[in-house]
């Protein structure tokens, strides 16, 4: 890439330490050139608040702000969910909202007539290769400009000494620096006392958690939802059709208000290293549960376990910025197949970071209480020693044959 063919850039903003401090860098370092900065609103509420007048002052001509909520839910997160799709405990909050963000990003850029899509991920995460993987599915002659693999700032209290000479306007300190994601799945804290697992995560302290409380502050008395699936689709909230996004901020406020979905993990990053964070998907881990809960009466043996096995897949692609890939789409048809039945409804208990099921019922369950019963059965108990002379006739010659050989 020659930096003199540069003249206009867009910059997938989100206002935060790393793209405020980006676009006068860009301007500094890639002559002058125009910068317009893109914004894809997937939930993060009041972050995008003065986003506009901040991105100007900075030095951006224009900010788009793209509502991509609706796909983002409905494209993205749903389709994960239905796959059962969780890496190493993480629900992929922040993996299948990249690929969104991106092909939004690649149309304005697409649209503005860019030279360049510049992002401002680190050269240590994950978020480099989901925004780029995607941009080179739409646009793969795009030069792509990632400063953090070029500048020579070399850690977050260096970009607090940049934007404070450039007199870029933050809304953190140094002291509570957490790098943070959120969007309306999930919010992610890593950073500053969390890059010791050995440390316990504040999560009593005051502001630490923002979609939720912690367990021990959560009430004494627990909370009901029922959740209402067509075809793996959550569509109902306590019997009121909603749509799988409004069941998701319901959901987000219930759950965190009980203390639900805060996980400490360690996850192996896909560039090789280790990474300790701390993430709160409230709502996102109660319709998991729900629908895992569905598909328990819905799904049949062989079926049910296949799709466990895929799932491990599913959420190493989206988790590895795959999303645009011919796997991923096979993966999804197959999931699309599985979910044909999986309606019915899923009652929960919250209590104190727990989720407790509290009944299940479907007009395609599969569970029959007329075999199943401890009682007086439909089922004849004697065909089961038949079935279990065929199903060991394997064991019972392999133990024969070794007799003999013994003599």
């Amino acid at each position: 890439m020659n930096k003199a063919d540069i003249k206009k850039v867009v910059l997938a903003y989100s206002g935060g330490l790393d793209t405020s401090i980006i676009i006068p860098w860009l301007k500094e370092n890639y002559n002058n050139c125009e910068v317009i900065a893109v914004s894809g609103n997937v939930g993060q509420g009041d972050e995008l608040e003065g986003l506009e007048e901040k991105a100007i002052k900075t030095g951006a001509s224009k900010l788009y702000v793209l509502d991509l909520t609706d796909e983002y839910v409905d494209e993205y997160i749903v389709p994960t969910m239905q796959a059962g799709a969780i890496y190493e405990d993480y629900l992929l909050g922040t993996s299948h909202a990249r690929p969104c963000i991106a092909k939004g990003l690649v149309e304005i850029a697409l649209k503005e007539g860019a030279d360049a899509i510049c992002h401002g991920c680190t050269g240590k995460g994950n978020d480099q290769v989901r925004f780029e993987l995607a941009v080179k599915h739409f646009a793969p002659d795009m030069p792509i400009i990632a400063p953090w693999r070029e500048w020579t700032i070399k850690s977050r209290e260096e970009e607090i000494d940049y934007a404070e000479a450039h007199n870029i306007p933050l809304k953190i300190n140094r002291e509570t620096n957490y790098s943070k994601d959120k969007n309306l799945w999930h919010l992610s804290h890593e950073g500053l006392d969390l890059e010791d697992p050995a440390n316990e995560p504040q999560y009593e302290k005051p502001g630490f958690l923002e979609m939720g409380v912690s367990p021990i502050q959560a009430p004494d008395a627990p909370t009901y939802v029922t959740i209402g699936f067509d075809q793996g689709k959550p569509v109902t909230l306590d019997g009121q059709a909603m749509s799988a996004k409004e069941i998701i901020l319901k959901l987000n406020q219930l759950g965190g208000q009980n203390g639900i979905g805060i996980i400490d993990i360690v996850e192996n990053r896909l560039v090789g290293m280790k990474c300790r964070g701390v993430y709160e998907t409230p709502g996102g881990t109660i319709l998991y549960r729900a629908h895992e809960a569905l598909e328990s009466i819905c799904l049949d043996k062989m079926t049910l376990h296949e799709k466990q096995r895929l799932s491990i897949t599913f959420a190493e692609l989206v988790y590895n910025g795959q999303w645009f890939t011919p796997l991923r789409e096979a993966l999804t048809a197959f999931v699309n197949k599985t979910q044909e039945k999986v309606t019915g409804t899923v009652k929960l208990k919250l209590y104190k970071g727990n989720i407790i099921k509290a009944g299940v019922e479907s007009p395609y369950s599969l569970y029959s209480e007329s075999i199943a019963t401890f009682g007086e059965s439909d089922y004849d108990q004697s065909q089961a020693a038949g079935f279990i002379n065929l199903y060991g006739l394997p064991i019972a010659v392999q133990a024969m044959v070794d007799k003999k050989n013994q003599k």
